[in-house]
């Protein structure tokens, strides 16, 4: 049998095979042991191979997988009513799908078809990441992922990250929406400032255009809130989310007020596979654990004693995020990339955000000896690597 993969080489040739997973824990297929720090990117909140999603899981399978958004179906109704509720808006109205992409791409067809012809362009922030389809790849402020797959959809404008002069200057006639993330997540865990937060909103409600917020990465609990921008006390006409939503199933959500979402009218937007009752099945299942443990505060808990107990490494020079998406700044000579290869070994599971800092994001229900057992991994890599 021939060894050669048979997958497109769209990521580095990986480093292991990974088997099985068990909450905060994973094992390769040579039986080895690892602490998983990076939940899959944030997606593993409730850790791997959870029982209440395993079961929802079984139970849909043996009832309902599909039979396309030209039907009704459940529980995507009510995982609808949860998001709503959770966002803390109970006006909302929400598109499933089956990525943070997608998430994305229905934002932005929706703040073009609110904004009319004319005035489609929507801004958004350098170092942001919104996705890679081509349209939410212009909304990611990366010029350097731009340039293999350009000419690139027009109407994107990018503008420098917590600067509200900026953002000020670039919204003209033609502009539909600000995009933002509440912390920057593969831009190297960037968290927004409440000020700057504030004066967008402030911002958009003077020109008249949308405030979108991707929570791909923060939302559901991940920050300590259930959304990012709830640390700031604002309110978005839009939301994105999809990475913790299923716990590991694919599925994403766009929400948007009741107002805002009405620009859409049946044929505007679909899906054949989003909202379909098994992902929804998932999600409701993971929803209704998140609640039961109260996912933020458990998030804003372990976070605390994560970060504090980075500060107090030899070899970090800086601790920054939001709850438990956090990105430990390296002292001048390390190499990122090598420390998380290093770590791996050690059997810790973290990434190179930056060349220069890892990103720690464990399952929300993280405990504690598990922290210290990540920490003091860390530890001993450090001073192995220690310029």
């Amino acid at each position: 049998m021939s060894e050669r993969s048979h997958l497109m080489h769209t990521y580095p040739p990986q480093p292991v095979t990974f088997v099985r997973g068990a909450g905060t824990r994973l094992w390769d297929d040579d039986g080895n042991e690892y602490l998983d720090f990076l939940s899959g990117l944030a997606v593993t909140g409730l850790g791997h191979a959870h029982p209440a999603v395993a079961d929802a899981l079984d139970a849909q399978a043996r009832t309902l997988l599909h039979v396309s958004n030209l039907f009704a179906t459940l529980p995507g109704e009510e995982v609808a009513a949860i998001l709503d509720r959770l966002i803390d808006a109970g006006d909302g109205l929400v598109f499933f799908c089956n990525s943070g992409a997608e998430a994305n791409e229905c934002a932005i067809k929706l703040a073009r078809k609110n904004g009319g012809r004319g005035r489609h362009v929507v801004v958004s922030a350098y170092n942001s990441f919104h996705g890679r389809t081509l349209s939410t790849l212009h909304a990611t402020g990366q010029p350097q992922k731009h340039e293999p797959f350009q000419p690139l959809p027009e109407g994107f404008r990018h503008v420098a990250w917590d600067d509200v002069d900026a953002l000020a200057a670039a919204i003209d006639p033609s502009v539909a929406a600000v995009l933002l993330e509440p912390v920057q997540g593969e831009g190297g865990v960037n968290p927004a400032t409440t000020e700057y937060f504030r004066a967008v909103r402030a911002l958009c409600d003077e020109r008249g255009v949308l405030f979108m917020v991707d929570e791909v990465q923060t939302g559901l609990g991940r920050t300590g809130k259930w959304f990012g921008f709830q640390h700031h006390d604002v309110r978005p006409d839009v939301v994105t989310m999809a990475k913790a939503l299923g716990n590991g199933v694919p599925i994403g959500a766009c929400w948007a007020r009741a107002d805002v979402a009405a620009a859409f009218e049946p044929g505007d937007h679909a899906t054949t596979f989003g909202g379909q009752p098994l992902a929804t099945a998932a999600a409701r299942a993971v929803l209704t654990e998140m609640q039961r443990i109260d996912a933020p505060a458990c998030a804003a808990r372990a976070g605390a004693r994560l970060m504090q107990a980075l500060r107090e490494l030899d070899g970090v020079a800086e601790v920054r995020g939001a709850g438990l998406l956090i990105a430990a700044q390296l002292d001048d000579g390390y190499d990122a990339r090598a420390v998380t290869l290093d770590a791996l070994h050690a059997g810790l599971v973290v990434n190179a955000v930056t060349p220069t800092a890892l990103r720690l994001a464990p399952p929300l229900n993280v405990s504690d000896d598990e922290i210290d057992e990540a920490v003091a991994v860390l530890d001993k890599v450090l001073a192995g690597a220690r310029p």
